[in-house]
């Protein structure tokens, strides 16, 4: 089936169409890893959003529901320049394209991503609209620019769990179904039990604070802190998410009011809203960071880590309070500000993804950090 994708300021891609016979609409961004389509689809960062991948060939080792990072597909369609109806992996249950369907996300394929991601590198990103219904390009245009920006709208609060849970150390990646293993404790340490806040949180950070020998209780976004506390937890964790990060407000007083009485990690969004929290200010960024090859250099210790990010906001790094809290990364790319602690509470925060899934596993040292954190904040 044709399907085309047409660009609010005007640009129009025609291609044929996979997935689900639909129409959906969002903003249009980029993301340049080369594996880990699945974990992309689930992540729901990218609610709201129409996603490019720039990996030629995506579908060709199908899906499997181990790699979910989400319930379901957030991104609301998917752009690609092969798209492969047959998978050929020994872990795949279904094909790509009766995965996508089955969650009615269209997909566009045989078009130049490499044109699209110049077009949206050069001019930023932008609304827009997949098509395998309509042809009269004019009314997808016009249909782009009537979409909701992302600017100012809580996303986090859409994807969020709507009742507490506690997360299972149950690996849905290990086809056996064994537990993890927790890491190796020094004698007399204990279980920590973490309160993580889901904006959009991903299965695979919940996996690493099990690792961590952490037993997590996960909460709605809009949870307050008096409540947070009433669990007794030995940390509470920020997770990631899509959108603006301003307009949550709730969730920066929460921060505030947490800070000081229990350690605190955050991670992309949560990043965010420390910044906020701590009185500095977001901007958006001209495309966003999204792929899984992102250096950043740990101005501690002065190595680099290659990270995987997903986001389209960042701190400004001049609004902070130099007094009260220190950077401690730095997107090499761009130099944003890509890590923060507080200089007198156990707090810190990273704007990338040490759990990566998909990305490498530079970074997952900030987890054990956060135990350490723990650790000391009870002595």
């Amino acid at each position: 089936m044709q399907a085309i994708l047409a660009l609010e300021d005007g640009r129009v891609f025609r291609g044929k169409g996979f997935g689900a016979p639909a129409e959906c609409s969002g903003e249009v961004v980029f993301n340049t890893a080369l594996t880990g389509y699945q974990e992309i689809f689930t992540d729901p960062s990218y609610a709201g959003q129409i996603v490019v991948l720039t990996n030629p060939q995506i579908g060709n080792y199908g899906t499997t529901p181990s790699d979910d990072e989400g319930n379901r597909p957030y991104i609301e369609g998917l752009v690609t320049r092969e798209f492969s109806p047959v998978s050929s992996n020994w872990r795949s249950t279904q094909v790509t394209d009766e995965y996508l369907e089955k969650y009615n996300v269209p997909v566009i394929a045989d078009v130049d991503t490499r044109a699209i991601v110049r077009h949206l590198r050069n001019n930023g990103v932008m609304r827009g609209v997949i098509s395998t219904r309509e042809t009269d390009v004019d009314k997808l245009v016009e249909r782009a620019r009537a979409v909701r920006k992302m600017d100012g709208t809580d996303l986090a609060s859409v994807v969020s769990t709507k009742e507490r849970y506690e997360f299972s150390d149950r690996d849905p990646r290990n086809e056996t179904g064994d537990k993890f293993l927790p890491q190796a404790l020094a004698p007399g340490s204990k279980q920590m039990h973490v309160v993580a806040y889901d904006f959009g949180i991903k299965q695979n950070i919940l996996r690493m604070l099990a690792r961590e020998n952490c037993r997590v209780t996960v909460v709605p976004a809009q949870t307050s802190a008096e409540d947070v506390l009433a669990l007794n937890p030995d940390g509470v964790f920020f997770s990631n998410g899509p959108g603006d990060p301003e307009p949550l407000e709730y969730a920066q007083q929460n921060v505030r009011d947490l800070a000081g009485k229990t350690p605190l990690f955050g991670i992309c969004l949560g990043h965010q809203i420390f910044g906020l929290a701590l009185g500095g200010k977001t901007y958006k960024l001209k495309f966003g960071h999204h792929g899984a090859n992102h250096p950043i250099k740990n101005l501690d210790t002065g190595k680099v880590e290659i990270t995987s990010q997903n986001h389209n906001y960042a701190v400004d790094s001049e609004s902070l309070d130099a007094g009260a809290v220190a950077v401690t990364h730095v997107n090499l790319n761009d130099q944003t500000v890509a890590g923060l602690k507080h200089k007198k509470h156990p707090m810190f925060s990273v704007q990338y993804h040490p759990e990566a899934s998909p990305g490498p596993h530079d970074s997952h040292y900030l987890f054990k950090d956060f135990r350490a954190m723990m650790e000391d904040f009870q002595k």
